[in-house]
């Protein structure tokens, strides 16, 4: 009874989403409870209270990226379309083009790049981040950028991940 409730949600999600959701249907194959528990992670990754939600999708968008997971990019892309992003701002990001970004946006993108590559050189844009958003919004940036690294890996380490898929901002 479990697992079909659980395959008729991802059935749900697959077509809010636009994007297969056959890794977590393995999950729930092979253990219900561990689908559960990895579901037990969306309040942590969808925590935004004080993050504009543009700041929020550049992160989640550059942090995806840096995973080279096309579906779970395509994802990000549709969620931040449902939630009225513009898409000069998603192809953008998609594209590294920070001549097209508002200067915030440069900053968010600009940080989380370097959170998801390490450079050692990273306090003055978090400083940045932490004075426009305060410490709440700094923790939900870390959360976003944390999170996005989460449904990648565990797709390529069950041999699920695909890169090198075309990602479309006009859905």
């Amino acid at each position: 009874m479990l697992r079909w409730f659980l395959r008729n949600r991802l059935d749900a999600e697959e077509k809010k989403l636009g994007e297969s959701m056959d890794y977590l249907r393995h999950v729930v194959d092979v253990s219900p409870a561990a689908m559960l528990r990895f579901a037990s992670i969306t309040p942590f990754a969808n925590s935004r209270k004080v993050l504009p939600k543009d700041a929020w999708f550049v992160a989640q968008l550059v942090g995806a990226q840096a995973e080279d997971c096309g579906p779970c990019l395509q994802i990000c892309v549709n969620l931040a379309r449902q939630a009225g992003v513009d898409p000069a701002l998603l192809q953008a990001v998609l594209d590294g083009d920070i001549d097209q970004m508002s200067p915030e946006m440069v900053d968010v993108y600009k940080f989380t790049k370097a959170m998801v590559t390490p450079s050692g050189d990273d306090d003055a844009l978090r400083e940045t981040m932490r004075t426009r958003y305060g410490e709440r919004g700094l923790i939900e940036l870390s959360y976003v950028i944390a999170a996005s690294s989460i449904p990648p890996t565990v797709k390529r380490v069950l041999g699920y991940a695909r890169s090198c898929s075309l990602v479309k901002v006009e859905v």
